[in-house]
């Protein structure tokens, strides 16, 4: 018999752990070795627990950080590198390339239908071209839409699992004690608590054939909420694509958000209140360049502050969500929008006021310095966070981050909350979507 090829899956605590399941888990023709991560802060020198590894991998199975990926295909004798994250320049991807092959390992990158869990109800994904285009906003709409035409709507979730993974396996968020039940991160809560708001129950975790077993019984219609611009765990009956003209050609320079594109059955083209025209009609162009018979949708993801009285002459700290800003690369987000469009006085950066893991976000992210990204994977991380904006001097802080923060962070500072939903504009809408997908 043939020898197990050698593996290491490189990840970041998410998609990694999904093509193990699906694809590794159970192949007696691999042997994992090891997972490596990145992008994520703390998820690294963590194990694979042996729960959830099965029975070729009685031990778990190690996860070290990416940055030894050569010693480690030393020292494991690994022959493939399978690389599972997203949300990447294609250079990036090519560097991996190289790195692997130079140190004797093949690249493997998955194919995206290879790792889709069939379900028993139709399913309706929501993915992007990158972080933070808006799909999170247009994952509620969609929700909104089924609900209102009687639809009993489940969410699935794209993968956050950042504390003990044997009891991540399976999750379900209905109320905010579920929140508090499996200690989420504000990265998570701001993803769940939205639905929860809405009365739509949340499904996520590390084991998507069980989370998908469990969440399509209580389900008329399964709704993928993607994470990054990563393609669908679950096989979509109709599958939307949200892309971001304030990125004009980012639609095909990232990965896997081009699968998306040359895959997608309709694309939201969201933030055309914000962006230019040229802008706008490059994205256009772009998307007709490979999928000439998709629907376009187009959006906006109009802003509404809590309270825009307080914001007048103040001089604003503006927090906005954390992914958007890291590995999404963007330099402002909603909050910032609405400091400037409502008056305030003076923009603060809390750049030299930033203490702990918050400021080594800033020398790694110096896209970030104009805002406050709200970093909190965990209790220290959450104190630091405190901490940084107490120490800025500001009248106010507005939050862009999609939850309440003052449930998670407590800070001296008077907080304003900034809301957007999406608002698509003329025809064809997500309700005509719908409709002729025979969803509604």
């Amino acid at each position: 018999m043939t020898a197990p090829r050698k593996v290491i899956i490189l990840g970041a605590a998410g998609r990694d752990f999904h093509n193990f399941n699906v694809y590794f888990r159970d192949n007696p023709a691999y042997d994992v070795v090891a997972f490596t991560a990145t992008q994520i802060p703390g998820i690294a020198t963590r194990k694979y627990p042996a729960s959830l590894a099965g029975k070729l991998y009685p031990d778990g199975i190690p996860i070290f950080p990416e940055e030894e990926l050569p010693s480690l295909i030393k020292k494991f004798g690994a022959q493939t590198c399978v690389f599972s994250y997203s949300d990447v320049d294609y250079g990036y991807v090519g560097h991996r390339i190289a790195l692997a092959n130079s140190h004797g390992a093949e690249f493997l990158l998955l194919g995206a239908q290879e790792t889709m869990l069939k379900a028993k109800v139709p399913v309706v994904a929501v993915c992007a071209v990158r972080t933070g285009s808006g799909k999170s906003q247009t994952s509620r709409r969609v929700a909104g839409i089924l609900r209102a035409h009687g639809k009993k709507v489940v969410v699935v979730r794209h993968p956050m699992p950042y504390g003990d993974l044997a009891s991540q396996a399976v999750e379900r968020f209905a109320t905010y004690e579920d929140l508090d039940k499996y200690e989420t991160t504000i990265e998570e809560r701001e993803e769940y608590e939205p639905h929860i708001d809405k009365g739509t129950v949340v499904y996520a975790g590390v084991d998507y054939e069980k989370i998908l077993r469990q969440a399509e019984a209580e389900a008329e219609i399964l709704l993928w909420d993607g994470g990054n611009n990563d393609t669908p765990f679950l096989k979509p009956d109709l599958h939307i694509v949200v892309a971001d003209p304030l990125r004009p050609g980012h639609e095909l320079s990232y990965y896997p958000g081009e699968t998306n594109v040359r895959m997608a059955d309709v694309i939201v083209i969201n933030k055309v209140d914000t962006a230019t025209p040229e802008n706008i009609e490059i994205v256009k162009e772009n998307i007709r360049s490979v999928n000439p018979d998709v629907v376009v949708v187009e959006a906006a993801s109009p802003i509404t502050p809590d309270d825009s009285v307080q914001i007048r002459g103040k001089k604003v700290l503006a927090i906005e969500d954390g992914p958007t800003l890291t590995h999404g690369g963007m330099e402002y987000g909603a909050a910032y929008i609405a400091a400037q469009r409502f008056g305030a006085a003076e923009i603060v950066s809390a750049v030299n006021y930033a203490v702990g893991s918050i400021k080594d976000t800033y020398k790694k992210y110096p896209n970030s310095r104009k805002i406050l990204p709200a970093m909190g994977y965990g209790p220290k991380q959450i104190k630091e966070l405190e901490e940084t904006i107490d120490a800025t001097p500001c009248d106010l802080v507005l939050s862009g981050t999609p939850i309440d923060l003052s449930r998670v962070l407590k800070t001296k500072k008077p907080v304003v909350h900034v809301r957007y939903e999406l608002d698509e504009i003329g025809h064809p809408n997500l309700e005509d979507v719908l409709r002729d997908w025979e969803l509604i």
